[in-house]
């Protein structure tokens, strides 16, 4: 191997999917979701849909493509498309989100936990009614190979609250 051969070989490796990218592969396939709301005090709304996951792009990013079951949620016929990765250069996970009930795109950065069962993004992004910025926190907890969990909080000045929960089974 040529001096420049190596250099290449050597710039190459954080580009290629590693372990932490094995982490995601229990969310890959298809599933059902059963999907609760808050948007302020008192009982959730609640939703039903299928988020189906795959490998990308040589296996470095899980794509989601979601949508509901008819139009029973707060958001009528909705669907959502992602990706969630681990990127080499800086040690995190990244997620990006879109979705049909805003025209944003979200993106989250965090770490999984020493055991690879929960993973704990934090985002910001502009509040839809007053355009100022609002974090938020995201924790997917995965159960089993055919189980997991996604809670989503947001950050205001009045303290932390849960908007969102999403129980995912394999179909």
């Amino acid at each position: 191997m040529t001096t420049q051969e190596a250099k290449q070989a050597e710039c190459m490796t954080p580009m290629q999917p590693g372990e932490m990218h094995k982490k995601l592969e229990p969310f890959v396939g298809t599933f059902k979701a059963t999907v609760k709301m808050w948007m302020g005090p008192g009982e959730p709304s609640e939703s039903k849909g299928a988020m189906v996951n795959e490998w990308d792009l040589g296996g470095r990013y899980v794509k989601q493509t979601y949508s509901t079951e008819g139009d029973d949620g707060p958001f009528g016929d909705f669907a959502g498309r992602g990706f969630w990765g681990y990127n080499t250069v800086t040690n995190e996970y990244e997620g990006i989100w879109m979705d049909t009930a805003c025209t944003m795109m979200q993106s989250d950065k965090g770490q999984v936990d020493a055991a690879g069962k929960v993973w704990t993004m934090q985002g910001a992004f502009a509040n839809p009614e007053t355009g100022q910025p609002m974090n938020k926190r995201t924790v997917i907890t995965l159960k089993d190979k055919d189980h997991h969990t996604m809670e989503m909080y947001f950050q205001t000045p009045q303290g932390e609250f849960k908007t969102m929960e999403i129980q995912y089974s394999r179909a």
